[in-house]
């Protein structure tokens, strides 16, 4: 039992820190080529990261130490997050401990760290796109909290690696329980990784813009922190998508092998989502997401009323 341990968490942290620059590129690649161009390479964020790291930082003027510690704040949350969300049931603590809801308080310690930055910058187009984005995610921590009930009273755990070894066969989804937290959930990852129709990552009009709002006065390596944050999100999202909310097998190196195709085909899917679907106005995107909240619910109500 030592080496799929030991392999799982390799495969946890490399993964969580240097390969989820990868799957934004990859789903930017795609989303290019579905549209007749031929688009960067899957490589490209890496480049970006490259480049912004040897530049230095500009402070804005007037700002204090709020503006300037949040990208590394921001930056610390979500290694946080990754050493929080294991990627097999065999996962070994690393220290923060797998628990699902301290996800959850990551994730929102690193949201409320970026909305902060912008109002101590006080630029009007940085406010915009932070308060917009927290008007998605109040409903978004909704939903995925719903989507996470269903999956903890199903497993009977809060712990993620029990998460994954509950929900893993195919007895555990002969119910329509799991499906229902996994739409629900299908809905947290498109919102947590900026897609259509919540937001449109490709877009720097300052007008319609979220998840790049509060990163317009940055620059240098407080970019690159905050561009591998959102690197990272994808990681995190897609992760707890293939391992809690999708079948897969009990076994450790199943896990293993299934991970990478499971995040392939995640980054294929937004982006063919993203070249089907149009950008929905801002005061939409709660219905749809209540939507979701409404379909965990049913998941949570399903488990309760003992279907199974």
């Amino acid at each position: 039992m030592i080496a799929p341990a030991l392999v799982s968490a390799a495969v946890q942290v490399a993964g969580g820190i240097a390969a989820a620059p990868l799957l934004p590129g990859l789903t930017q690649h795609w989303k290019a080529r579905l549209q007749g161009r031929r688009g960067p390479s899957p490589l490209q964020p890496y480049r970006e990261l490259r480049r912004l790291w040897r530049k230095s930082s500009v402070d804005v003027a007037g700002t204090t130490v709020v503006y300037r510690t949040a990208p590394a704040l921001i930056a610390a949350c979500f290694a946080a997050a990754i050493t929080v969300v294991p990627v097999t049931s065999s996962t070994p603590d690393l220290g923060p401990g797998h628990d699902a809801f301290a996800l959850v308080g990551l994730l929102a310690l690193a949201r409320f760290a970026a909305a902060a930055s912008s109002w101590d910058a006080a630029n009007g187009f940085a406010l915009m796109g932070a308060s917009r984005d927290l008007v998605i995610s109040v409903f978004v921590e909704v939903v995925l909290l719903l989507a996470l009930a269903v999956a903890v009273i199903s497993a009977g755990t809060t712990d993620l690696t029990g998460l994954i070894a509950g929900t893993a066969g195919w007895h555990a989804w002969s119910s329509p329980v799991l499906p229902l937290g996994a739409a629900a959930f299908a809905m947290v990852v498109v919102a947590e990784t900026g897609r259509q129709p919540f937001d449109n990552p490709d877009t720097h009009l300052e007008l319609t813009m979220m998840h790049e709002g509060p990163l317009l006065e940055y620059s240098g390596r407080d970019l690159a922190y905050l561009q591998w944050a959102a690197a990272a999100r994808h990681w995190i999202v897609l992760v707890l998508a293939c391992e809690v909310f999708l079948p897969h097998p009990p076994g450790t190196w199943a896990q293993l092998a299934l991970l990478p195709a499971g995040l392939v085909a995640g980054s294929g899917l937004l982006a063919l989502g993203e070249t089907l679907v149009a950008k929905m106005r801002i005061l939409l995107a709660p219905r749809l997401l209540g939507v979701a909240a409404l379909t965990a619910l049913l998941g949570v109500a399903a488990r309760l009323a003992g279907v199974s």
